[in-house]
């Protein structure tokens, strides 16, 4: 079936509301289609005839947008109805984690530049590669992309479509050396088409209705809201909930942090790990920077007893707010109730928890929700 026809045959159904920028991204994911299935196609007896050998390799696609727009949906589409063999579908961590762990096995052959061996096997196997929430994160990714994929869009004609929360300009904005990293932001701009989608409603927003953002108390039923929303927000399948990637977020300064279950912009974290390990304003502010969504797990009663986790969490807080992440989380207690002050405690302790929790407060209003990721 053509992407086009699919994506009107939802809206005539009532699955997918009209949007004309989604639309005009179906027109151009459909044409691609056409041209990538013409390019699979034999050539045929007058095509050989006339000295067609060949059909010159299309243009790629870079779908780019706020949270929620329907980027994933179209990108799934146009992978499902394509008819070509060789295509790849992947989340751009998971892809990144192949590369790195491809590269770590050709320098055990000490055989020259590891880069273009890699881009000739990942060419081998997918004519086709298309991405979902093409990020950077980390310098050793930005010090890879830009020869990665020159070699495989010049060398080998590989097609790209991919999709993102950030303009190709913004990508791995101030990060370290990225000067390394502007090639790749000129060959996106020079060898794909690049597409915004920024339409007025946040269709993922409407998935989160009834399921909430804070869940109280602790336990197994908290747990299994926050395991719905994770799924909602990013399209994976619960059966498959083991291999949810992770990753690893370069925080600055030759450190990382390691993001247990990290996937279309949306990150899942314990409390323990963001709180009770020695984490500062650098660690929060790289998370911010990243996600646009949060899931924070198992916050206990904060106090003067825990003094460093309390200041830690409210530093926390401070920067997923200032960048208007969406935050989701089991907690002990609402936020109100999340201090404990029956234990006493310093004066200038318990103020800086009420502008925290005057912040939770506001972060679970439609109004902060419905806002996009840093929005001002």
């Amino acid at each position: 079936m053509r992407v086009v026809e699919r994506y009107h045959q939802l809206v005539a159904a009532g699955e997918l509301r009209a949007d004309p920028e989604q639309a005009a991204a179906a027109e151009r994911l459909d044409r691609l289609q056409t041209e990538l299935e013409q390019l699979a196609a034999p050539v045929g007896l007058i095509g050989r005839l006339l000295g067609r050998t060949s059909i010159a390799s299309p243009r790629g696609i870079y779908l780019w947008g706020s949270v929620g727009r329907g980027k994933s949906m179209l990108m799934d589409l146009f992978h499902d109805n394509l008819g070509h063999s060789s295509k790849r579908r992947a989340h751009f961590h998971a892809f990144m984690q192949d590369v790195h762990a491809r590269l770590h096995e050709e320098r055990k052959k000490e055989s020259g530049d590891p880069i273009l061996p890699v881009a000739a096997a990942i060419a081998a196997t997918a004519r086709v590669l298309a991405f979902d929430e093409m990020v950077v994160n980390n310098s050793a990714d930005a010090m890879i992309m830009s020869r990665l994929f020159t070699a495989l869009i010049e060398r080998h004609d590989v097609v790209i479509v991919t999709t993102s929360n950030r303009a190709p300009a913004d990508l791995y904005k101030n990060g370290l050396n990225r000067e390394h990293f502007l090639p790749f932001i000129a060959l996106i701009e020079s060898r794909l088409d690049v597409l915004g989608l920024n339409g007025p409603t946040d269709y993922r927003l409407d998935r989160m209705q009834g399921v909430g953002t804070w869940h109280t108390p602790v336990g197994d039923a908290a747990t299994a809201q926050v395991r719905e929303a994770f799924f909602r927000l990013t399209d994976f399948s619960p059966e498959d909930s083991a291999n949810v990637p992770s990753a690893e977020l370069d925080v600055g300064v030759g450190r990382s942090l390691h993001v247990p279950k990290s996937l279309k912009g949306v990150a899942v974290f314990s409390f323990k790990r963001l709180c009770l390990e020695a984490r500062g304003a650098p660690d929060y502010l790289a998370i911010a920077r990243t996600y646009h969504t949060v899931i924070l797990v198992a916050i206990p009663l904060l106090g003067p007893e825990r003094r460093n986790e309390t200041m830690r969490f409210i530093t926390l807080i401070d920067a997923l707010y200032e960048h208007k992440v969406k935050l989701i989380a089991t907690a002990a207690a609402d936020p109100a109730d999340l201090y404990d002050r029956s234990l006493g405690g310093d004066e200038e302790g318990r103020f800086a928890f009420d502008r925290t929790v005057s912040r939770l407060m506001e972060m679970q209003s439609q109004d902060y929700l419905a806002l996009g990721h840093g929005e001002d």
